[in-house]
């Protein structure tokens, strides 16, 4: 397989993979991680400004008329891999992503160079749960010119200088607000690298970006190369798991032996890979599909339907075959079960992207 269908990487996208991760390794190691979760601050905006700063990935898949690198949703995704592969605690899915993909939808051309360039953080304000091709979110209404409303849920609000807020208008009218003035308040989330937040508005003022059907295409497309894109997020937190399984499995000795050598450990590491393996193809499928405008929607769907699973099943894995010391909290491995368990139910759960995928095809459920 060549060209745009191809589910390998190229030379420039593994050139990308390696400076991402050498940058992790190098500004957010596991105890590092782990530590920052203990902090009200949990989100590493210095790691942010390298990323923006060093790498320049916060606008990837921006022109280059506009600040960014004129390059695709492919180089996206690996970073997102590596990012997953890390649980780095920036909020890159949120503006490079969900806020990135709607401004471009609709051609904006203020809010995009600075959320390219990392200048700026910006998120779509809806609940993370939200899965493509629902309703247009109707939690903030718009009365005289000002919007009001409640947003629960919301990824990477709490860094944001702008949120995207979609909102209904007096006539009934989808539109899209560009907004400053909210206020947010941090949740109890189960994924400590990704602190959810409550966001409440109350007679705020907004810059109109997108109505009718504009807004309504903005906040689809969002959500739905989104979905594509997540699975690869959730590729790079199972890859950390068979990686650092494996590695733990050579090195962890019982009766004498590597735990590695012994047939039933064997196997499921064996499953493990076989899964993994999958779980590449069809993140790969859903990067090439947003890239090329092709197939976007059962792609979405079929990279959630698998993916949500896959990572859950590969980050389990991980603390079981660890043993005891999986369990515990000096280990990073329940950062990855949390983050596989939390991104499960992000953007719609599985059994939604199934029933999704059997209206696409016109299958009878």
């Amino acid at each position: 397989m060549s060209g745009d269908t191809d589910l390998g990487y190229s030379e420039v996208e593994e050139e990308l993979r390696a400076n991402v991760r050498a940058l992790l390794a190098d500004r957010a190691p596991a105890q590092a991680t782990l530590a920052r979760t203990e902090t009200e601050q949990t989100t590493d905006l210095a790691l942010w400004r390298a990323l923006a700063g060093e790498l320049g990935v916060t606008g990837l898949p921006v022109p280059e008329e506009l600040g960014g690198a004129g390059a695709s949703w492919r180089e996206v995704a690996v970073v997102l891999e590596e990012l997953g592969r890390a649980v780095a605690p920036v909020p890159y899915f949120g503006s490079c992503v969900l806020a990135t993909a709607a401004l471009l939808t609709i051609g904006e051309r203020k809010i995009l160079p600075q959320l390219a360039s990392g200048e700026a953080i910006g998120t779509l304000a809806v609940p993370f749960a939200k899965p493509p091709a629902g309703a247009f979110p109707t939690d903030v209404r718009v009365s005289g010119g000002l919007l009001s409303g409640t947003v629960r849920h919301v990824a990477d609000a709490l860094a944001a200088d702008v949120l995207l807020v979609p909102a209904v208008a007096e006539d009934g009218t989808p539109e899209l607000y560009a907004v400053t003035g909210a206020y947010v308040e941090p949740m109890v989330s189960l994924d400590m690298t990704r602190q959810l937040a409550v966001v409440t508005l109350e007679e705020v003022e907004g810059v109109l970006l997108a109505s009718g059907s504009n807004a309504a295409a903005a906040v689809g497309a969002a959500l739905e190369w989104g979905a594509a894109l997540l699975a690869s997020e959730q590729l790079g937190v199972a890859e950390w798991a068979l990686t650092t399984t494996v590695a733990y499995a050579k090195e962890r000795h019982q009766f004498g032996r590597p735990i590695g050598s012994f047939q039933a450990v064997k196997h499921r590491l064996a499953d493990l890979w076989v899964l993994v393996t999958q779980l590449r193809a069809v993140a790969r499928a859903g990067a090439g599909a947003v890239t090329r405008g092709v197939d976007v929607p059962l792609c979405s769907a079929l990279a959630q339907a698998f993916a949500s699973g896959a990572a859950v099943t590969a980050a389990e894995e991980a603390v079981q075959l660890h043993g005891g010391i999986g369990f515990t909290w000096e280990h990073p491995a329940h950062l990855y079960l949390k983050r596989a368990k939390s991104a499960s139910l992000a953007l719609g759960t599985a059994d939604r992207h199934r029933a999704r995928i059997a209206e696409l095809v016109d299958l009878e459920v």
